[in-house]
């Protein structure tokens, strides 16, 4: 693609927010104010346990960042987003007390709080947008992540939410309403790629299936959260072949595929890497701004993307499919 038909753009990603709240506490590297970008990502996990007013919170927070275009998913503690969940549990002591729970949150998080705060919730499936400056990008968004406990957004591990039938690997059951499609070129879910930023506790905790989709598809960008051991940076270069998946030393999480020595986000600047060609190379990132330990110490990442500009500019324009 000539270079005059693509178009810079700004990405700020964060994503495990839980019911985060600014401060001027020193060991919180997300002050007032934020950088500005084009692009706003949050990958989900908004609050601790879902609830009303925790949405409406994050909804504030996030009115706070200067970017043109605020995209949202929910995560597995968003609990009353998920309609499935939700429903499943009305016969609990939560669900008694307030059976109109999900109504109410995708209230607040598509109603005049979330419109006047320029944030677009997005469901499931491939969502198109325009910018002011001229680029044109489509996005898959998930919030589901492989069964963990009792948590919302949930498919058990021999289903495949990202990859049609004839896609998936053997033993696997395909579930997908809303494969990722090919040609995407930014992916958000909730969760990670199996090996890839997925480190924890207990392991490579990553999704196969997602994983599987991402080769396929090689978009541009991946981003994520949800675990929270696993924050930092990977360059995957599909002309190469991927090492195993190995665990991170002590505090040695934000690293580059390929590469050895670990990096330090160089928030509130941009990270700088090498845009490269589409299908060649993808970057991955896990933006959770909470540790291991549930505190809010680490710091979202900037992003600059080289994007496609469109034929015919219609700002803020969305198709879902």
């Amino acid at each position: 693609m000539a270079a005059n038909s693509l178009v810079p753009t700004r990405f700020i990603i964060l994503s495990d927010t839980h019911n985060f709240e600014f401060s001027d506490k020193s060991s919180q590297p997300l002050q007032l104010p934020t950088p500005k970008a084009d692009v706003l990502l949050h990958c989900g996990d908004l609050t601790e346990v879902g609830g009303v007013s925790s949405f409406q919170k994050a909804i504030n927070m996030i009115a706070s960042f200067d970017a043109e275009l605020k995209l949202v998913i929910a995560g597995n503690h968003d609990l009353e987003l998920d309609k499935t969940f939700w429903e499943a549990r009305r016969g609990d002591e939560s669900g008694r007390e307030n059976p109109e729970a999900h109504e109410m949150a995708v209230k607040a998080m598509i109603g005049p709080l979330a419109v006047d705060a320029g944030v677009i919730f997005l469901n499931e499936g491939t969502h198109s947008f325009t910018l002011k400056n001229g680029a044109t990008f489509s996005i898959y968004a998930s919030p589901y992540t492989p069964v963990f406990c009792d948590w919302a957004f949930a498919y058990e591990h021999h289903e495949d939410r990202f990859n049609e039938p004839h896609q998936t690997a053997k033993g696997t059951t395909s579930i997908a309403t809303n494969p990722i499609l090919d040609h995407t070129d930014i992916v958000m879910t909730h969760g990670p790629p199996k090996g890839i930023l997925d480190w924890s506790a207990q392991g490579n905790v990553g999704c196969p299936n997602l994983l599987k989709a991402i080769q396929r598809v090689r978009p541009k960008m991946h981003c994520f959260g949800h675990v929270h051991e696993g924050y930092g940076v990977e360059v995957i270069n599909w002309n190469k072949p991927a090492p195993d998946p190995k665990p991170l030393r002590k505090n040695e999480a934000i690293h580059r595929f390929f590469e050895e020595d670990p990096i330090d986000n160089p928030y509130p600047d941009p990270f700088e890497w090498q845009n490269v060609a589409s299908g060649e190379g993808t970057l991955a990132v896990n933006a959770a701004i909470m540790t291991a330990n549930n505190k809010p110490e680490n710091a979202p990442w900037i992003i600059d993307l080289d994007l496609p500009r469109a034929k015919q500019c219609r700002q803020g324009s969305r198709l879902q499919k």
